[in-house]
C-alpha cells in the first residue's frame, strides 16, 4: 500500500509544475520559517489525517501557498490598495490553489483514481509567519482506493 506516497509525490508534481511556485516542501507549519526569501513563492503541504471509509481512505491535507509581499517605499495614496502587492500575491496564489482544485476535481488527477471529499475550503492568511507573506491555505479531502488486502 503506498497512498500515502502516491498523494504527497502527486501534490508535489503538480504544485512544482505550476509556474508561480518556486519550492515545494510538507511537515508542520514550523518548518516553513526556515525558508530563504528568494525561494518564495512557495507550496507546502500538511497531511492532518487520514480515514478510512470502506472501500476507500479519505485523506485531509491543507495545502498552503504563499509569496513574499513587497512593500513599497512610497508614500501611500490609495487606501484600499495599500503600498504593497499583497492583492497581487494572493491573487497569484489563489490561481495556483484553483488549477490544483480543478485537476483534482474533473482533470488529469481526477482520471488517476483521485477523488475530491465533499470537505473543500480555502481561506486567505497574511500575517501567519515571520517573513511578511500572505496567501491561501486550501484543505481538502482527496479519496482514494484502499488497496490494502485483508490479512
Amino acid at each position: 500500500m503506498t497512498n500515502y506516497y502516491d498523494i504527497t509525490t502527486t501534490l508535489r508534481t503538480e504544485l512544482e509544475n505550476d509556474a508561480l511556485i518556486n519550492k515545494v516542501s510538507k511537515g508542520g507549519l514550523d518548518d516553513i520559517a526556515n525558508w530563504k526569501k528568494q525561494e518564495y513563492a512557495l507550496a507546502h503541504l500538511i497531511v492532518n489525517n487520514c480515514t478510512p471509509d470502506q472501500s476507500s481512505l479519505v485523506y485531509n491535507v491543507s495545502i498552503i501557498c504563499m509569496d513574499i509581499v513587497d512593500i513599497s517605499k512610497s508614500e501611500t495614496i490609495d487606501k484600499f490598495i495599500g503600498n504593497d502587492n499583497e492583492d497581487d500575491v494572493l491573487n497569484s496564489m489563489l490561481s495556483v490553489q484553483i488549477r490544483l482544485y480543478e485537476k483534482l476535481r474533473r482533470g488529469d488527477l481526477f482520471s488517476s483514481h483521485y477523488t475530491l471529499g465533499s470537505s473543500v475550503s480555502i481561506e486567505p492568511f497574511t500575517d501567519r509567519f515571520e517573513d511578511k507573506v500572505a496567501g491561501w491555505t486550501m484543505t481538502i479531502d482527496i479519496v482514494v482506493p484502499n488497496t490494502m488486502t485483508k490479512c
